[in-house]
């Protein structure tokens, strides 16, 4: 699993950083890794979003309690509203084995995660 917490829907970072995501869900798909990105934003913004940007994967809605995923993983930002730019690879026992918190106006690119996910499968887990 590849969690991807971005602030927000429609800011130009988290636009970019999502639509590079969808470019490379089919290097995703290799490493059976499923990417799901999260916001405190609501289900309909993330649907709205999901169909402008042409998304073809699960935006998850950390709207209500508002921020309470992201709390969970310590990148929530309270002063904001919104989570930091981070960056999960869960494995399939559910164990975080690469995380990344990106400066929250820079797109974090893919690289570590691929790194990530082919450190995983050299080592028969992912």
């Amino acid at each position: 699993m590849i969690l991807a917490f971005y602030p927000e829907d429609w800011s130009p970072v988290c636009s970019d950083q999502m639509a590079l995501y969808q470019e490379l869900l089919p290097e995703f798909q290799k490493f059976n890794a499923q990417l799901v990105g999260i916001s405190v934003d609501g289900i309909w913004c993330h649907l709205a979003f999901a169909n402008d940007r042409n998304l073809h994967f699960p935006l998850l809605a950390d709207f209500e309690p508002k921020g309470e995923v992201a709390r969970a993983y310590q990148v929530y930002r309270a002063k904001e509203g919104t989570s930091e730019r981070a960056l999960y690879v869960i494995d399939a026992d559910g164990i975080v084995r690469w995380s990344y918190v990106s400066p929250v106006g820079v797109n974090p690119g893919a690289n570590g995660i691929l790194q990530a996910l082919e450190s995983l499968d050299e080592k028969g887990g992912s």
